[in-house]
């Protein structure tokens, strides 16, 4: 098709559900490599003879690496075109995942790491941008509740398909696997992925420099602020970042095309959006990090019962996402993401005052009902957050949304860290847990605040 077709019409129907495949499979193994690795780091440290602290680098190092790639590549592809983006990104994530299967040194893995982190930014920075093409208008709900439900399923079986893998090879196999299904998704996007609008303006080196190192030590500062240890340093950190920061911002409001897009914050429904996507993630980050301390410590359940009482939360947002996106086609993101919020609020709420030996059926229920919140605020928010910038800005709009997430999942972790270390001589894990549950509800609430806002814009 062409660019300006691509443009207004969207991709024929069978054309469209073969582009949709191509991002399903590319979306799956970024999502699974944050999950898989996590699952894996004591068996890599102990191979390669490495300590805890330094194997969580493996983990650390792919994540940095995509938080401050994702706004600069979602300028490039507003650029060059997003296709271009997207293919060059699967293309450098699977190479990077084959030399993670063939090292044999931490430092190297570290390093591969990093490249393959660059990789996932590649193709979660325009994921949703592409959707926007492949889509008509009055679909395009569908298309990212169809994502919504691809990110929900991979972060529900990432720990599963990596304990079975485990089980049967070593760990090296968990990165192998992304070879060929890189090679599938590369083959599939050069002929189904619609070329997209490029914008007239330049990419901004400078401000791509100024934007890995604002959220490079903002990140790191929020990942130390349960580290009372490193109390000089991470304030140091979080004060050179704001500092940095502040030259970012004010760069950015002398462009017409900003990286961090500035303008479109001007939007209130834009701002809006950008705040409840980060205020839920927030929320969904302190319960998917402090609940299995909880579980194991003060209920006294074993891994595989923590495994089994965590999965209700996805499962269910497998089921809704894709309903709530076909909704989102209809009705207004304020109302559909106010009651998914207030959904996922009552759940926190419920978990809150959930007993230490609760039977599994009370569990599974309230974290069913977060779930089903979660997963009917998504599509909706995703769709408005993305279709309330222009379609120039596509890229934008698509990197400030995986921004949004990322920045959510991060500070969510950071302030269970937080909790636990405000209530180790006080009340240790199930005070930690009580914190970090209360915070998230409150997290949660204002989200849905945010939400039910944009109705007035």
């Amino acid at each position: 098709m062409t660019e300006d077709a691509a443009a207004q019409d969207g991709l024929p129907p069978d054309a469209r559900w073969r582009a949709m495949a191509t991002i399903a499979i590319a979306v799956t193994m970024a999502v699974l490599d944050s999950a898989i690795a996590n699952i894996a780091l004591p068996t890599i440290a102990t191979d390669l003879a490495a300590s805890p602290a330094s194997s969580i680098w493996v983990v650390n190092a792919y994540q940095l690496a995509v938080t401050v790639t994702l706004l600069p590549l979602a300028s490039l592809g507003d650029i060059i075109g997003h296709r271009r983006v997207y293919t060059w990104g699967l293309v450098v994530f699977t190479l990077a995942s084959g030399a993670c299967a063939l090292t044999h040194s931490l430092s190297v893995l570290v390093a591969a790491r990093v490249v393959q982190g660059f990789g996932g930014a590649g193709i979660m920075s325009v994921n949703t941008a592409l959707i926007r093409f492949i889509f008509p208008k009055e679909r395009l709900g569908r298309g990212l509740g169809f994502n919504a439900l691809v990110v929900a399923t991979s972060a529900a079986i990432g720990p599963s398909i990596a304990a079975l893998i485990l089980a049967v090879a070593d760990w090296h196999w968990l990165f192998a696997v992304n070879v060929p299904l890189g090679g599938i998704a590369l083959w599939l996007a050069l002929r189904v992925l619609p070329m997209t609008p490029r914008s007239g303006h330049r990419f901004d080196l400078k401000s791509a420099v100024l934007n890995a190192i604002t959220f490079g030590l903002l990140i790191t500062a929020v990942d130390g602020l349960g580290d009372r240890g490193h109390g000089l340093i991470v304030a140091i950190e979080a004060v050179c970042g704001i500092a940095v920061g502040i030259v970012f911002v004010r760069r950015q409001l002398s462009l017409a095309a900003p990286m961090l897009p500035v303008d479109l914050f001007r939007r209130p429904i834009f701002a809006l959006s950008v705040v409840t996507s980060v205020c839920s993630y927030t929320a969904q980050g302190l319960a998917y990090v402090s609940l299995p301390f909880f579980f194991q410590n003060v209920g006294g359940m074993t891994p595989i019962e923590t495994g089994l009482l965590m999965t209700p939360w996805p499962a269910i947002v497998v089921i809704v996402a894709p309903i709530a996106g076909r909704l989102s086609d209809r009705y207004p993101a304020g109302i559909l993401g106010g009651l998914g919020l207030a959904a996922m609020t009552a759940g926190l709420v419920s978990l809150l005052l959930l007993p230490a030996h609760a039977a599994y059926a009370n569990v599974a229920w309230r974290m069913a009902l977060c779930g089903f919140g979660f997963g009917f605020f998504q599509s909706p928010n995703n769709r408005l957050l993305v279709g309330s910038a222009p379609r120039e800005r596509s890229g934008a709009g698509s990197g400030m949304l995986a921004t949004a997430r990322l920045l959510g999942q991060t500070t969510g972790s950071a302030l269970v860290a937080l909790a636990f270390g405000i209530t180790a001589r006080s009340g240790g894990i199930a005070a930690g847990s009580t914190l970090a549950l209360a915070i998230a509800v409150a997290a949660s609430g204002a989200g849905m605040v945010a939400s039910t806002l944009r109705l007035r814009t």
